[in-house]
């Protein structure tokens, strides 16, 4: 199948939008998405952005049954391991579901990884939902591994009030 992947622009944050919403139904998880189309256009295109993004772009006469053209995305960031110095994350890898198996969701990663690699980053970091063996199987034909199982670390996260209350002292 034909498909560019390229820099997402803030004109893009539409379409990131609808496809953040279609991964979060995907994923069971409809209920938690609160940010817009405004924030990614804040977050993400402001003089110092909060993430990066590319996107999968078929041409006109493959587009979706929709009507979409832009079928694709990955949203990344740097971040920074005290142990092995820069590393890539990427937050998202989406590929709408009849665009699957054409090779579009590899090639998001290797563009991510390949940013990483000319950023100085040592490792590409990523979580996957348990229940999701498609996407395992996938991420461990791409030579990865998952880091919960092998070294026993586990994903925290700490938000809302708990983040507040952390936040002033609170105990």
């Amino acid at each position: 199948m034909d498909f560019t992947i390229r820099a997402a622009t803030l004109e893009d944050c539409k379409d990131i939008s609808r496809m953040i919403l279609e991964l979060a139904e995907y994923e069971k998880a409809s209920d938690q998405v609160k940010i817009t189309q405004r924030d990614l256009e804040q977050d993400g295109f402001s003089k110092n952005p909060f993430f990066h993004g590319i996107i999968a772009e078929v041409p006109e006469h493959h587009k979706s049954r929709e009507g979409h053209t832009k079928v694709g995305y990955s949203l990344y960031f740097y971040t920074y391991s005290s142990w092995k110095g820069r590393a890539v994350y990427m937050e998202d890898l989406y590929v709408m579901p009849e665009f699957r198996g054409k090779g579009i969701g590899k090639a998001l990663m290797s563009k991510v990884s390949q940013l990483g690699l000319a950023a100085g980053c040592t490792q590409l970091n990523f979580t996957v939902l348990d229940w999701n063996k498609s996407s395992l199987d996938f991420y461990l034909k791409q030579g990865c591994w998952d880091v919960t199982s092998d070294l026993g670390y586990h994903c925290m996260r700490c938000e809302g009030d708990a983040l507040e209350h952390l936040a002033q002292g609170d105990l």
